[in-house]
Parts: structure tokens; sequence; C-alpha cells
């Protein structure tokens, strides 16, 4: 068995990051064990803790091209490219302090992240690593892309590119990844995007810190205004991304990766799987953790049109939950509710916090069963309207509980900031 490790002294690296092209200062400071990798938002106030795992996972289709966390309306984007670095060079434990809402982007690779851990050094702590085994096949498709990983002795990677382009046809490369590979053969590898897509995405607010030095930009003659550092620097890349959003499952892992064209989207859906395999492997309650919606169903009586939780994204159970409402057109309420300009009702948005508040309490074992009736609605606040194509984060944390009552403090969120929030007391009740 390994030991835990950290790094032996701070670090400082400064940039700006690749979407949002906000300047930003990160300090790398050494942590305690078991603490893991957490996000540290120093330009906040009350300096909020994001821990980097998939419980704290942003998922607004605003930033589909990153991977990005958040907690208590403070976010972090693009941390995928550090977190592969400190995957690959087995840092367990890490506090990251951040000035701004991005990771900087630097030139685009991990290069200067594995510099940074360098210069900093690495030390060994007193507890064992705990590094999870995968045990049986687990898949998973979207769209055309898939990523199956199987049992190994080692962690490998093979991943297989194939875009619709010329310069980025089939590309396939298989590695095992280890400090010294890691830093040889993927930390170069710099992210890139076709010509024909950047006006687009600069359109829709990203890639506002990206220029030809740190992004490769494959136009119809080649790579404009910079030279490849692998002729296969695309699918190198890839492998990049992948590494980092895996290690959101919170630990290393043992086993053979194979991906067809995944993007982060995908690849945070297996790293999802991942934790809850982990939580399972440690012992611990398979209902902590990630919920989906028959899983929900189990715990609360509401069905549709009137249950409003997608997902749940992370469950302490009679502690915290953090749930995922997709707005859509196709809500039923839209048809009725202002329909010349569709406002999501702010009943609603309460009921909804009152259900991801209800699957915190009633997941236990103590309270499995019973209803949540509503008691009393305090501070009620709503700061912004929520409209088709939002996606509505609730972050629900208990308050005094007893044995028939219960009470949480709720936010709604839509990328990131806080659109409403309310203080919620719940009678809890014997269904019968």
């Amino acid at each position: 068995m390994e030991k835990q490790r950290t790094i032996l002294k701070e670090v400082a690296l400064s940039g700006a990051g690749i979407h949002t092209g906000n300047k930003v200062n990160i300090i790398l400071k050494p942590a305690e064990c078991d603490s893991g990798v957490t996000f540290i938002r120093t330009d906040i106030k009350g300096s909020p803790r994001i821990k980097a795992d998939v419980r704290s996972l942003f998922l607004s289709p605003k930033f589909s091209r990153r991977s990005s966390i958040a907690r208590e309306g403070a976010e972090v984007q693009t941390v995928e490219h550090l977190m592969a670095t400190l995957s690959s060079l087995r840092v367990d434990n890490i506090d990251v302090e951040i000035d701004s809402n991005e990771v900087p982007g630097l030139d685009g690779s991990a290069v200067n992240f594995v510099e940074g851990i360098e210069k900093a050094g690495i030390k060994e702590q007193d507890k064992e690593s705990y590094v999870y085994a995968v045990k049986e096949s687990i898949c998973v498709e979207e769209a055309g892309s898939s990523i199956t990983i199987v049992p190994s002795e080692e962690f490998k990677v093979s991943y297989t590119l194939n875009y619709d382009h010329p310069l980025l046809e089939v590309q396939f490369l298989e590695i095992t990844v280890s400090p010294d590979s890691f830093k040889a053969e993927i930390a170069p590898a710099r992210t890139f995007c076709l010509e024909s897509e950047a006006a687009e995405l600069q359109s829709q607010g990203l890639g506002l810190g990206a220029n030809y030095e740190n992004t490769l930009v494959v136009g119809k003659e080649g790579v404009i205004k910079n030279v490849l550092r692998f002729k296969d620097e695309f699918v190198r890349h890839k492998i990049l991304d992948l590494i980092g959003d895996l290690y959101l499952a919170g630990c290393p892992i043992k086993g053979h990766v194979i991906a067809l064209k995944s993007g982060h989207s995908l690849n945070l859906k297996v790293a999802r799987k991942l934790y809850e395999e982990k939580m399972k492997d440690k012992g611990a309650d398979s209902m902590d953790g990630a919920l989906d919606i028959n899983e929900i169903m189990k715990i609360l009586p509401h069905r549709q049109p009137f249950l409003f939780v997608d997902r749940i994204t992370h469950l302490e159970k009679g502690k915290r939950a953090v749930g995922i409402k997709n707005v859509t057109i196709n809500d039923y309420f839209f048809k009725g509710h202002f329909p010349g300009r569709p406002v999501m009702p702010g009943v609603l948005i309460l009921e909804a916090m009152a259900q991801v508040g209800g699957v915190m309490m009633l997941a236990s074992a103590a309270n499995r069963g019973k209803l949540a009736f509503f008691m009393a609605i305090d501070n009620a606040k709503f700061r912004k309207t929520v409209v088709p194509g939002d996606q509505l984060v609730f972050e629900v944390q208990a308050g005094k509980m007893r044995s028939k009552i219960g009470s949480v403090h709720g936010k709604a969120l839509v990328d990131g900031k806080v659109v409403a929030e309310a203080d919620l007391m719940f009678a809890l009740v014997e269904n019968d």
C-alpha cells in the first residue's frame, strides 16, 4: 500500500482563464491527510471551500466544454488540467487558493502545473492511500461516444479520437499512466478547437482567454500560427482531460479505460459511477452520493407532473444535499404562467427546493418511508427569474433536526448565482 501524499511547500501560478479571460492567481498549499483536493475562493467573503469531486460538479450546459465545480454560489471552472496533474503525480491532498472563477489556462496544457508541483516537492504522509481497483466492467455510452473501464493491475488509457475533419481523423493512443509517462507524453498536449467553431464559441462567451499560443486552432490547411508538439497532440490532450475528469471520483483508480470520442460530459458520468462504486467498496451506504430519478422516487412520494428534481448529485443523509432541475419549455406550468414570456413560478422553485430537502431527510434509515409536510417557510427571497433553458441547482443544508420535525436552509442557483433562497420547516409523519 502506498502512502498518501501532499506537496512540501506552497507554490504560486498566475494567468488568465481560457474561457472567461479573467486574470487569476492560484496558490497550491500542503493539506492534511484525507482532505483531498480542495479549491478555496479567496476573492469571496468567507473564502468558501469547494471539494473537487463529483459531489460538487457544476453541470450547466453553458460549461459543457470544461469541467467545473461549485458550492454555495462559488464556482471554479476548468479544473481538469490541474486535476490530471495531481492524479498523475500522485498528489492526494492539496489546497488550491484561487482568486477568480477559473483555473488559469497557462499554455493550454498541463506542463506548467507539473513544473509547479515539482518546484513545491512532494512528501509522503502518515496514512495509506486508498486506490479504487475496478472489479467489474463499467460502460457508458452517449451520442456515438463511449467509455468502458475493465479491471487492470495498473491505470491505463486507450483513446480513439475521430472528428469529421481531415486533420483530426482517426488518432489512437494507449498509455499506462505514471508520473514519468504523464510528464513526457501527456502533460505537454494543448487544448484545441476548429477554426470553424472558434468565432461561435466566443459569441457564446467561451474561449475569451484563448489565443493562438494557448489553443491549437485547426483550420483547413493545418494548425494556425503554431506548431504541434506531437503529431497526435490532439488525442493526447483528450487523454489529459479524461485523466483529470476521472480524478473527480475522489481517488486514484486501477483499471483500463477504453474511450471512443469521449468528452467532458461522458467523462464525468463515468467519474460519478466510479465514485458510487468506490463508496460501496469502502462499505459506505450507497444512498450517500448521487441518485438518479428512479432512486429519488424510492424516497419521495411525488410523481409527474409534480416531481421537480431530476437528479441528486450529492447526498449526505440528514446533513446536506445538492439536486438539479433542468427547466425546459415543455414543463407544464409554462402553458399558463406568463406564456408570452415564460417564467418559472417562485412557489415551484421553493417546492423543488423542498423536494431536495425531503430527499436529504427521508433517505436515512430512521425516516425512510415517512412523509415530509411543510410547517413553515421563512426568509424566502427571489432574486432573479428562472426561464426555459436554465439549470436549477439546489443546495440544501440541514438545520435543527428532531424525531418529528426537520428544518433546512436552501438556495437555488443558476450559473452559480443565487436566484432564490429560503428557510423551510417540515413535519415528518408516518405514511399510514
